[in-house]
Order: C-alpha cells, then structure tokens, then sequence
C-alpha cells in the first residue's frame, strides 16, 4: 500500500518539534503534490553527506498563510531527480549534490552551484555551447568595470541576439552558515548582518525571529514597529537607488543624480535609528538595540525625502525615450516565473503575486497591512514601476508607524532555545522573501542553519530575460533585477 504522508504544519516564525523522517518515496511524492495543490518550495536542504542524507524540504502555502516541513533519511548516493517534474527544484537538487553528495538521478544540468566540491576551482565546468553557422560566444567577467561582486556571464549569441545566458558564481562564497553553527559568539550578528550586505535588516530579521520563536521570547511591540520602520527604509533607499541606476543605463541623467542623492538622505534616516546607514546593530535578539529618540523630526525628513524622490521618478514615466527603452525589454512571462520560483520584485512584476508581508506576516505586519504591489507584463518597465509603487506605500507605511509608535521597553531578554525543534523565519526583504531555516540539537545548541536569500531563486530569471533579447540590453535587464552575488553565495 503507497505510504500516504504529510508534513508538520506551522507558520512563519513557529517554532514546532523536529519533524520525524519519512521515507524518500513518500517524501518525493508528498512535495510534488504540495506543488500540484499550489504550493511553492521555500527550502530544499541536505545534511550530512552520502550515503547517509537527511533532507529538509520547506513548501509554502502562500493563500492560507501555512507552512509544510517534510524531512527524510536517503541511505544510499542517489535519488530519482524532482526537477522535471518541479523546476523551481533545479538549484536545490544541485546544491544537495555539491553540498552533500546525493546525486538526482535524471537532473537535466547537475552543474556547481558555489564550486565548494572538494577539488574545484571556481569557474571552472562544462559550459552550456549552442553550435551553427554565425554563433558565437560572449564571456563577460567575472572581474567588472567599477566596484563590483564577481560573477561570469556567458552569452551564447547570433550577431547581437543573445540565444542563451549562463550565469556562473561562487567567487563569493564566505562559509556564513558554517561560521553561525560555530557560535553563539559575538560573530554570528555580523555574519548574520553581512549576508547580503545591502540587505541587512531583512537577514537579521529573520534570523532574530527565529532565535526568539525558539526561546519562547515575545517582542515588544514598540520594537516591532521600529523593526517595521527600518525594513521599510531599506526598501525605500534600495529602490530609489535602482530607479536612478536604471535611469543611469538609458542615459537619462536627471533621475540618475536625484536618485543617487535621494538614496543618500534615505540611508541617513536609517543612520539616524542606530548611527549606522544600512542598519547594522539595530535588530537584535529581542528587539532593537536603540529607541526613537524624535520620531516627529524623522516624519518631516521623511515628507521632503517624498517629494523629492516623486519628482524625480515622475520624470522616467514622462519622458517617452525612457519608457520606449524599458518597455517590452528583458520579459519574463508568468508561468516561467511560477515555474522557476522566482520572488519579490521579479515576481511580483510578472504577476506572481507573492510578498511575506501579506502571505505570511509577522510583527507589526500583522496590524498594519501594506497593499502588494503587482505588475503583469513582467519587463524592465514592469520591475520598475514596482519599485515605485512599493517606495508609495512604504513611505506611508513608515509615516504611520513613527507616527503612533507604541509605548513600552524595546528589547527584553532571550531565553535559552527549545530542544530538539525547528523554526522557519520569513522577512520580505527589498529584492524578495529571505529564509532562515534553524533547527536545534537535544541540548538546545545550532544543529543546522540554512539561509535563503531572494537571489538564490532569481538568477534564473535573469538568464530567462535575456533570450532573444539584444546582448546590448544586458546591463538595462542585469539592473532591473539587481540580484546579489554574495547572498547566492554565503
């Protein structure tokens, strides 16, 4: 008789025992029927090393708010590959490979996902070759002009038509999920912190919530809000700076220099909550490390910032040589986008109507509800309005938060963490969801420690955005997506 099974149900930032473990065949079977009922697949992780892997998989429901654990012990090197069925499992599979040994039988492009292989050198691999008469090859990197993460891009192009982008990293690589295990030393925040760098506050977010979820502790809300507060000035400050930055790619230099000076006052606001411009030492265990001294001073800072980052950004969507360039350019169609996995901006923009903060909201979240924003056409006019539209409703947001901020303390204590359990933390960060996946030995000690930053999903959704486009068009579709190499990397 087929095992019939199903995962420990929770939500975002509950804490639950750890699952017990099922047999592969079930687990297989459970996850494509999660996916067949709509779900998504948030983490997909290995532990141990062949022939002894325990997998984790975490599917996310995103209309009803819940979240599925399934777990399972593979004795043996392989396991029947998931990925045709399901291809937003195409990185994960490969990542298990690399990380952990167990090969997917049947994976369609088992290539290295960071080279930690034992033996590797980054970049070095078989590349993707389309072959014909007037085909050629355009390798960019992984060294850029400018200060810039590496990474290599091959395109496989027909004069200027760009049949096929490769995209290969892992020249980032820094072990940040090692160095957390190894703690609780005064390191793990600033690992935690520098993730991805420019998204500090959604990594430490997520990672606080889930230290908190298991050691029972409940935050004040006056340091939910200002932890709200904060996430919404990365955003603004993040988005304004692209907007400039795609302005900056088609040549239209007003928006480009207001943009960039805009960004500079929105990261100042934040320097004003902890003296640091991306936010480092605010979020802690807890809560926040520093309160709001003058929230009213922040509003009315905040008011000229929105003036003058809507007069900026009305220029793009009034001068036609702007949109004709950012319109129908670097498409990504819906179904590749729900096939793929794709998150946050690039999903949202290619009607994908994903976002934490109304999926699966935590914090201040939960009371104050921010509208998602959803484009359809899913271009780099698409991903750009998007931005905007979030940048409208987060200034609102903030405004309304350091308006009525709650009275109260804003850290308390945390207490030792739960035995035996695992806890999922979701944040919506700037680029898209981030994932801290932690679960807990017998002793209440780090028995793993998995994170999922939004790059991790959308480097795929990049190289679909090129096909068929003009390679000309790569650096315009590159920073519409603005993806992090560092945060693929860990």
């Amino acid at each position: 008789m087929t095992e019939v099974v199903s995962g420990v149900e929770t939500h975002n930032g509950g804490a639950v025992a750890t699952p017990h473990e099922v047999a592969p065949e079930a687990f297989q079977r459970r996850i494509l029927a999660a996916a067949d009922a709509g779900a998504r697949v948030v983490a997909y992780y290995g532990e141990g090393h062949a022939p002894h892997v325990t997998l984790t998989a975490v599917l996310a429901d995103d209309r009803s708010g819940r979240l599925e654990i399934l777990r399972s012990r593979v004795d043996g090197p392989s396991l029947p590959s998931l990925t045709p069925q399901l291809t937003e499992l195409h990185l994960f599979e490969r990542e298990v490979f690399e990380r952990n040994g167990l090969e997917p039988l049947g994976h369609p492009w088992l290539k290295p996902v960071r080279f930690t292989r034992d033996g590797d050198v980054v970049g070095v691999t078989d590349y993707y070759r389309v072959e014909g008469e007037g085909v050629h090859e355009v390798g960019v990197g992984p060294i850029h002009a400018g200060i810039i993460e590496p990474g290599h891009f091959r395109f496989q192009c027909h004069g200027e038509t760009v049949f096929h982008l490769e995209i290969s990293l892992g020249y980032q690589h820094r072990g940040v999920e090692g160095g957390i295990l190894r703690g609780p030393t005064k390191r793990v925040l600033h690992l935690v912190e520098t993730a991805a760098g420019d998204t500090t506050i959604a990594h430490t977010l997520a990672h606080c919530e889930a230290r908190e979820a298991l050691a029972g502790t409940r935050v004040p809300a006056r340091a939910q809000a200002i932890r709200a507060v904060a996430l919404e000035l990365e955003r603004l400050a993040n988005h304004v700076g692209d907007l400039g930055a795609l302005a900056g790619d088609v040549a239209f230099l007003p928006t480009a220099s207001y943009c960039g000076r805009i960004r500079g006052e929105l990261l100042n606001l934040t320097a004003a909550l902890c003296g640091n411009r991306f936010g480092r030492g605010l979020v802690v265990p807890g809560g926040v490390a520093f309160d709001v001294a003058d929230p009213a001073e922040l509003v009315e800072r905040l008011a000229v910032i929105e003036r003058d980052a809507t007069g900026a950004v009305d220029l793009l969507w009034s001068t036609p040589a702007v949109r004709s360039r950012f319109e129908e350019t670097g498409g990504v169609a819906t179904a590749t986008a729900q096939e793929l996995g794709l998150v946050g901006v690039a999903a949202r923009a290619s009607g994908v109507a994903v976002d934490v903060r109304s999926d699966h909201p935590t914090g201040m979240y939960r009371l104050a509800h921010i509208p998602m924003s959803v484009a359809t056409s899913g271009d780099v006019y698409a991903r750009a309005s998007v931005r905007w539209l979030e940048c409208a409703r987060s200034f609102a947001f903030v405004r309304e938060q350091l308006t009525a901020l709650p009275r109260g303390p804003v850290r308390v204590p945390l207490g030792p963490l739960e035995p035996a359990s695992l806890v999922v933390a979701l944040s919506e960060g700037w680029r898209g969801e981030v994932a801290h996946v932690v679960r807990t030995d017998a002793a209440g000690g780090l028995a793993s420690y998995r994170i999922l930053d939004p790059s991790f999903h959308n480097w795929s959704g990049l190289a679909m955005a090129l096909r068929s486009e003009a390679i000309s068009d790569f650096p315009l579709c590159n920073k519409s997506f603005n993806l992090s190499y560092c945060g693929y990397d860990l």
